[in-house]
């Protein structure tokens, strides 16, 4: 039987609206169309994680129970729409602590793949910054920058397998992908 493939999404700027070190549930705003896109993933049969950094804790913005509470929100969000995520895979650390677990370090993504037991050189990453795409790259995904959140500045600078404006854009180009691979509708 083959294992199910996974997409892997940043949170901020990818899913949902960027907030500077977003500290509240009431702060969080899905970016348009994400969720018919994530809902459009999943039809495809396609796993969804969220992995992504969140130095807000390690900053003292912000405690891991606060964070619970907005994942819990971003689930319920999510969730309305259809859409339901395997995991949610959260970096508590700063910058300068240098840990295995912080994009573009693949630690998440790689307790994610043990985990959930997907491969990760047939995953697909999303992302909005240089981090997601090197994270990406790290494990041999195939990668997708999308232009919402921070996307837009780093467009000339990253080496993405696809750049896009937004995660509807990038469902129609996996879409096709699997498409193609799979040589069947979807």
């Amino acid at each position: 039987m083959e294992r199910r493939r996974f997409v892997v999404l940043d949170r901020d700027g990818t899913i949902i609206e960027e907030r500077v070190y977003l500290s509240s549930p009431e702060q969080l705003a899905l970016i348009p169309g994400a969720a018919d896109a994530l809902r459009q993933l999943g039809e495809m049969g396609l796993g969804l994680i969220v992995v992504t950094n969140q130095s807000g804790v390690g900053r003292g913005f912000f405690d891991e129970a606060q964070l619970k509470r907005i994942h819990d929100q971003f689930n319920r969000k999510l969730e309305a729409q259809g859409v339901e995520l395997a995991g949610i895979y959260f970096c508590p650390h700063m910058p300068e602590d240098r840990c295995v677990c912080r994009k573009p370090a693949p630690g998440l993504i790689r307790i994610a793949a043990e985990e959930l037991d997907f491969d990760l050189a047939s995953s697909i990453v999303i992302g909005d910054k240089a981090c997601d795409i090197e994270m990406g790259q790290r494990v041999g995904a195939t990668t997708f920058l999308v232009r919402t959140g921070y996307g837009a500045q780093f467009e000339q600078s990253v080496a993405a397998d696809y750049v896009v404006d937004d995660l509807l854009a990038a469902a129609e180009i996996i879409k096709r992908l699997l498409r193609n691979e799979r040589n069947i509708d979807l």
